[in-house]
């Protein structure tokens, strides 16, 4: 056994994978390519899009994954609980709001979890129209490419090793071109 002077301290693991979730969460394409609302809910629902496919991966593992896991999380709602504060939230509004948070993750995360369960897409698609675009027009045409990304990106996680996740190594797949309506030749 290792004496608790020695060991390394989760937190920097931690920072880099919920670093990772949100760098991937950021990435430009999902906002002009895949129509994602450039908004503060937008990126919001492709954090907890991001964060829910890993914690799902990390869940998977031992005891120690799990709480890493946990504190991926708690990385999660600190960062939220600080933007709201940034957002001009009150003291006594940001548990409210929270608590809307925590509900809206767990729903989402139950969702995905479910939906990728199934061979086809067609509940994912729903699950991504309902969260990402808001049942708006055209939303589950819009939905279809992201289900695609989602799909191969579960299929990443699953494949990395609990061992480069306790370390905080994360991969995500980049999310592919789509093609416009000029060279679909639509």
């Amino acid at each position: 056994m290792i004496p608790p002077l020695f060991r390394r301290s989760p937190k920097p693991t931690i920072a880099a994978l919920y670093g990772a979730v949100v760098a991937q969460a950021r990435c430009a394409r999902f906002y002009q390519d895949y129509g994602v609302a450039d908004t503060v809910l937008g990126r919001f629902d492709m954090i907890v899009l991001h964060a829910a496919l890993l914690l799902r991966r990390m869940r998977a593992g031992d005891a120690a994954m799990q709480g890493l896991a946990q504190g991926v999380f708690d990385a999660f709602c600190l960062d939220i609980d600080h933007n709201l504060r940034e957002m001009g939230i009150s003291d006594q509004g940001v548990p409210r709001q929270m608590k809307r948070v925590g509900e809206a993750f767990y729903g989402r995360a139950r969702a995905y979890d479910t939906a990728l369960a199934q061979a086809d897409d067609g509940m994912l698609v729903e699950a991504l129209a309902r969260n990402v675009y808001a049942e708006g027009a055209d939303s589950q045409v819009a939905a279809m490419p992201l289900a695609a990304y989602v799909r191969r990106m579960a299929g990443a996680l699953e494949g990395q090793e609990f061992a480069a996740l306790a370390r905080g190594a994360v991969r995500f797949p980049e999310p592919e071109p789509l093609k416009t309506a000029a060279e679909l030749k639509i």
